[in-house]
């Protein structure tokens, strides 16, 4: 008896989380010691977080195979590109651009990868993250992100 896969975007979303689940468990468990539910040890997080990962893989992996869904969609390189680079110029320009124009250049190139680009409401997305970031991260959490570009010597927003 074959086995029908009815959905194959679930089928396939299944084995990528069973695949990572279980190379972070495997990895951790060979590499760290896992400590007690008391003591944790360097691997006892990535070996729950691992688990529970390949647990739900199998979960959607199954329910691929009982309920219908749709087919896989043709690969767009369009997205994986521009989401891609948005990430690296993010990383490359934090320090010289400052927080706010990095998240800029973040939110707006990963926002053309999309099927439809709204200016007002990616400035808005930008505008609420960038608020967010701000508060959580440097002022809530005191992490040294410089807000503004290097070139400016005294950053108005402190």
């Amino acid at each position: 008896m074959a086995v029908k896969i009815k959905a194959p975007k679930d089928f396939w979303a299944g084995l990528m989380f069973i695949g990572f689940g279980a190379f972070f468990l495997i990895w951790a468990l060979t590499h760290y010691q896992m400590g007690t539910a008391v003591r944790m040890g360097p691997a006892y997080f990535p070996t729950v977080l691992g688990g529970l990962m390949a647990f739900l893989g199998v979960l959607v992996l199954l329910e691929s195979l009982a309920m219908e869904g749709p087919p896989v969609p043709k690969f767009a390189f369009r997205p994986l590109l521009l989401i891609s680079g948005a990430c690296v110029i993010y990383g490359y320009t934090m320090k010289p651009l400052g927080l706010i124009l990095a998240t800029a250049l973040l939110v707006f190139i990963s926002a053309f990868g999309g099927h439809e680009f709204k200016w007002k409401e990616v400035t808005i997305l930008f505008l609420v993250l960038i608020v967010f970031s701000i508060l959580v991260f440097v002022k809530g959490l005191t992490l040294p992100f410089p807000i503004c570009p290097s070139i400016i010597e005294n950053c108005p927003i402190r």
